[in-house]
């Protein structure tokens, strides 16, 4: 299956404020849709967050596309909608001393993260999908089927209203799957194909990979 990882647009948002799961506005998405509409295949079926940021972009390129709360950016829970310099200096050492496993207060880590997000993808079917989502989502699915080590991963470049195409094995495409685990353990053992990433980015941009599972530049 091939997978066209789509980020959002810019949120309308001062720089520097964490926001994760906090529901912005964005840039207006119809420009970018059509930009974005000439690198997909025709009839290519739209899944998104449900994050207005994400979801205006989605319907733009597909009136009838889907939404699912598995693709979600991660929640930081009590720190959304702070500044980065008014967080816990303490907390976020202890993040950074523990990038998968840290759970911000009330909020979820980037295993959890990762988790959900590798479930949503690893339950679809059919030869090819666009995913209209968020940077962390893109780049824990990256993480999970190039099999990368989360201090490579998690600094990955993704750029707004950019996307990225991830091909993952789709054996069993449009066959029963008995369970959500049972779809994850088979994404676990099968590792993907990176073709390019941040193509369609403002500044025009994409780093051609080509069939190498392990990205450079």
């Amino acid at each position: 299956m091939q997978l066209f990882l789509i980020r959002h647009p810019r949120p309308q948002l001062a720089a520097g404020v964490c926001y994760g799961q906090l529901d912005v506005e964005a840039d207006v998405p119809q420009a970018l849709a059509e930009r974005l509409l000439a690198l997909l295949p025709a009839d290519t079926p739209v899944i998104s967050s449900p994050l207005r940021r994400a979801r205006q972009l989605a319907y733009a390129l597909h009136p009838q596309a889907l939404v699912d709360a598995r693709l979600m950016e991660i929640d930081f829970g009590r720190w959304e909608g702070l500044p980065w310099s008014k967080i816990d200096r303490q907390l976020l050492d202890a993040w950074a001393a523990d990038l998968l496993h840290f759970v911000p207060p009330g909020g979820e880590s980037v295993a959890m993260l990762q988790a959900r997000v590798v479930d949503c993808l690893a339950s679809l079917r059919g030869p090819r999908t666009a995913v209209v989502t968020h940077a962390g989502a893109i780049r824990a699915a990256l993480g999970h089927w190039l099999q990368l080590p989360i201090g490579e991963w998690s600094r990955l470049p993704v750029d707004f209203g950019s996307i990225t195409l991830l091909e993952v094995d789709s054996t069993g495409a449009g066959q029963r799957v008995d369970s959500r685990q049972q779809a994850a353990r088979h994404a676990r053992s099968t590792p993907g194909t990176l073709h390019y990433v941040n193509r369609c980015a403002p500044q025009g941009a994409a780093t051609v990979v080509g069939g190498r599972t392990h990205p450079r530049g």
